[in-house]
């Protein structure tokens, strides 16, 4: 199984790491994807994937929350990071309307130029849209050249949202959010193709039920595949060898080191 997604170089995880780490091996999550948040978090990142090259994965980019003042500098020392290290995409990319509009037009600019960089280095993006859908989907529509690729993580949009995404050739980034009751997320998955799905955990944040409201880590990815596979109505084993192929796709399997 691969977690596609999480943050597990995030002080959330310092006091335990060890026994985070044992429980991702012992539930059979083989890889886990890192995205990067910004240029605060490089050193934690890089220093999380030297403790085991053959399960953690990074990813370089600025989130859309870190787009402020500095944004400018946020994207040179990142820039700098991605071409001078091995890096297996640009992530987390994006725009976010919920928190704070403040950098908005700013937000999409940087969204932009990461983008241009994942085509210039033919590696995929992992796109954050939370209150952007139809944005972030806009921009990939117009910047497709053949070459893009990703994923839309922690996707919550309709199955309109969803078509226009698949038709991109990008993958929708399933989560704890599916297991919620009211979110509506099952619905939407329970129409789309198993073939387009890969999983995520987004760890610390967005807990599985039952573990919701408290902190999230990749070995909980077993209970998102389970909740996917009743929906789908096909066995966990399913869920797990379509979105490991999936990701091994986006990713080419790539090693990064």
């Amino acid at each position: 199984m691969i977690d596609t997604h999480a943050h597990l170089y995030l002080e959330h995880f310092n006091d335990d790491l060890d026994e985070v780490i044992y429980r991702i091996r012992i539930n059979g999550i083989d890889r886990v994807y890192l995205p990067n948040v910004d240029a605060s978090t490089i050193v934690a990142l890089n220093h999380l994937v030297k403790l085991d090259q053959n399960v953690f994965f990074p990813m370089m980019g600025l989130h859309p929350c870190s787009v402020g003042e500095d944004w400018k500098n946020q994207l040179k020392t990142i820039y700098t990071e991605l071409k001078n290290k091995s890096y297996v995409g640009v992530g987390e990319i994006g725009i976010d309307l919920y928190w704070d509009k403040t950098f908005a037009k700013e937000q999409e600019s940087v969204y932009r130029t990461q983008i241009n960089w994942a085509i210039e280095l033919n590696i995929p993006i992992v796109i954050h849209s939370r209150e952007s859908l139809d944005q972030t989907i806009g921009v990939v529509q117009e910047m497709q050249n053949g070459k893009l690729s990703g994923i839309f993580h922690c996707f919550n949009g309709s199955l309109n949202q969803a078509k226009r995404i698949m038709d991109l050739g990008f993958y929708l980034g399933i989560g704890g959010v599916v297991t919620y009751k009211n979110a509506g997320v099952d619905k939407v998955v329970a129409q789309l193709p198993l073939e387009s799905l890969v999983l995520e955990t987004d760890s610390p944040y967005l807990s599985p039920v039952p573990f919701r409201g408290k902190r999230n880590e990749s070995s909980y990815l077993i209970y998102i595949a389970e909740k996917i596979a009743s929906i789908k109505e096909v066995q966990p084993e399913e869920v797990t060898r379509i979105t490991t192929a999936n990701a091994m796709k986006i990713f080419n399997g790539a090693s990064s080191h």
